[in-house]
């Protein structure tokens, strides 16, 4: 994990110094920032017995996770790691192991502890051998094959029992290939060689997860990356059944969290570039267009080709670009446009911020032009000074640790795993298009009389419908992400969303918002409810919009389209609650502005109830037209 700071020499004085803060949230910010530190074993069981000095209960800004562990090995020394990592992510983990080789039983035993415990997040950790054990090494493939799927198809009756009766988010680990080669490299032709088995097992596996919407857990690929040696050691395996050795637990955890961080959506949206000695080498103002180091021809050169072309990937796959540089404008940008061999474009950035202000002002100004929360952004700078100064003044931003040799910048971004994902939707694909598009609609706010010819000139139009098995990525994505217009702030699984759209009870709607600039991509959805004893009533259960389109008249829109499915389908009452959390606020009159009455009940945690009858329900005007969704 080079992308952590290197371990402060008053590491124990500042993590005494925490404990003593009262305030809940400023005593897990301090620790927050000790979890940036690269900590050696003592290190991580002291902060972890100061994260389990918290009440699961307690109220705070950090997300809490209850993530149950059913594994066939040892793993007690993986749970500090585990709450350590989670800590680093925001994240507070509740930790539920079952037994030693007990998980089959507890998952089929409904008066369980783990029945109690009701995880939200469930990771089969498993090891391999009991699926390849009774395999003869004289197998046929066909043999072998119908070994494997027998396995596998056991696996997925465990996944679905537990989203089925937890309702929780299912994880795969890989299996650890750990034997030893039989006939050397001809092990792959032999069908039931073990190193073969175990390969086999991990893609059919894989592939099942990707079919059962079962998140996969690759540690193959980090055995590959870091040598089986690091994660395996066979000393500990025949001591104590530890598989996953104690060198790579703080990797392991970092691995894991960084997925249920995802999950919680807390991955990060954009990646903030500084230029000189960044992006290339050397400084342009000086060195000027020949003087800068950037192309083929030089191990240097190559370095920094090899970071722009892994964000130019990033910025592919949905990743927002952004410059924050100190810098002339005009000589910065000109480096895009007329050196031969940069391989990112202007069009690849959202934002460019170029002059001679202090970069944390900056860095909130691209916040604030981009619509999204600092922590959202990942800053990448290779002056140590500048890094520092902005993790004092703006802790939510990540900066990773950068490496002094630029050829390994790539990697330290890749392994710092702010951009985790699980999924990948046409909207990510299309996520900096969509930006740059919102940048030209501020340029005709800018010079719009008013707001009402500002949205006039945007020539809206939403796209709506119920939701498809195409759009399930999409839709799960939104309720997962998005925090400020969230009526409940309820998450779910793709399952879920899967489950609510075909459920006869429940109408799934989602909202696509076009203008003359293009498409904002599918930026609402809203989940009903209703009940076959209350034919005429329907519950919003939850409601999330994209801030990228906030201040559009779409939620009048969406409230006009939902109130006339609704009267079509004989509803007469429409019911709603408002959650309030530390950044939904910005929709917490919204039900009042949309017409709905204020039921006078409010529990004590401020969620209030909302009524609207439908008959006296007058449309809302709009400068936005409407079309269903083909």
């Amino acid at each position: 994990m080079n992308f952590l700071l290197k371990r402060s020499n008053n590491f124990r004085e500042y993590l005494k110094k925490a404990l003593t803060i009262d305030d809940v949230d400023e005593r897990l910010n301090r620790l927050f920032n000790l979890a940036q530190f690269q900590l050696g074993y003592v290190d991580m069981i002291q902060v972890d017995k100061a994260i389990l000095s918290f009440s699961k209960y307690a109220e705070t800004e950090f997300k809490h996770v209850r993530l149950a562990i059913l594994s066939s090995c040892t793993i007690d020394h993986l749970l500090p790691a585990i709450r350590v990592s989670g800590l680093r992510r925001r994240l507070l983990i509740d930790i539920y192991t079952v037994a030693y080789g007990q998980y089959r039983q507890e998952l089929l035993d409904p008066t369980s502890s783990l029945y109690t415990f009701d995880p939200d997040v469930v990771i089969f950790s498993l090891t391999a051998h009991e699926s390849i054990a009774n395999i003869p090494l004289a197998a046929s493939n066909e043999q072998v094959e119908s070994a494997l799927l027998h396995s596998v198809s056991e696996l997925c009756g465990h996944w679905r029992k537990a989203h089925k009766n937890f309702n929780a988010t299912v994880i795969q680990q890989s299996f650890l290939n750990v034997s030893e080669p039989l006939f050397g490299s001809y092990d792959r032709f032999v069908p039931a060689a073990p190193t073969r088995l175990i390969s086999r097992l991990n893609e059919q596996l894989a592939e099942a997860a990707s079919s059962e919407g079962v998140l996969w857990f690759d540690l193959t690929q980090a055995c590959i990356r870091d040598g089986i040696d690091f994660w395996f050691d066979l000393t500990h395996w025949l001591q104590g059944k530890i598989e996953i050795a104690p060198q790579a637990a703080a990797s392991y955890g970092d691995l894991l969290v960084r997925m249920i961080a995802a999950l919680k959506g807390l991955s990060k949206k954009c990646l903030v570039l500084d230029l000189d000695n960044t992006l290339w080498g050397g400084v342009i103002g000086d060195d000027g267009m020949d003087g800068i180091v950037m192309g083929e021809g030089s191990a240097v050169g190559e370095a920094y080709l090899g970071l722009q072309r892994y964000v130019k990937m990033l910025k592919e796959r949905g990743i927002i670009l952004a410059v924050c540089s100190k810098n002339d404008l005009a000589t910065a940008q000109m480096v895009f446009t007329d050196h031969p061999e940069i391989l990112l474009e202007l069009s690849d950035i959202a934002i460019f911020v170029a002059n001679w202000n202090d970069k944390v002002e900056n860095l909130r100004l691209i916040a604030r032009q981009l619509n999204i929360g600092l922590d959202s952004l990942v800053f990448i700078d290779d002056n140590p000074v500048e890094r520092a100064r902005v993790r004092e003044c703006l802790s939510m931003v990540a900066v990773p640790e950068l490496p002094d040799d630029p050829a390994y910048y790539a990697r330290c971004i890749a392994n710092s795993g702010y951009f985790e994902a699980c999924g990948f939707t046409v909207e990510d694909r299309q996520r900096t298009d969509q930006y740059i598009a919102n940048h030209d609609r501020k340029t005709l706010q800018s010079i719009s009389q008013n707001m009402d010819e500002f949205l006039l000139g945007l020539e809206m139009s939403v796209v709506f419908g119920f939701t498809t098995s195409l759009d399930l990525g999409r839709v799960t994505q939104l309720f997962n992400k998005t925090n400020q217009f969230n009526t409940t702030t309820r998450r779910y699984t793709k399952e879920e969303i899967k489950r609510f759209s075909t459920d006869p009870e429940m109408l799934v709607l989602q909202f696509r918002l076009e203008d003359r600039f293009g498409d904002n991509g599918l930026v609402s959805a809203i989940i009903l409810s209703g009940k076959q004893s209350e034919l005429s009533i329907l519950e919003i259960e939850n409601w999330v919009m994209s801030c990228r389109v906030f201040g559009r008249q779409l939620e009048d829109e969406v409230m006009n389209i939902v109130t006339e499915i609704a009267k079509q389908r004989g509803i007469h009452t429409l019911h709603a609650s408002f959650v309030p959390t530390k950044k939904n606020s910005v929709i917490r009159e919204l039900f009042e502005k949309l017409g709905f009455s204020k039921v006078p009940s409010q529990t004590d945690d401020g969620i209030t109830r909302w009524v609207i009858n439908l008959p006296d329900y007058v449309n809302r005007s709009t400068f936005i037209t409407h079309k269903t969704k083909t």
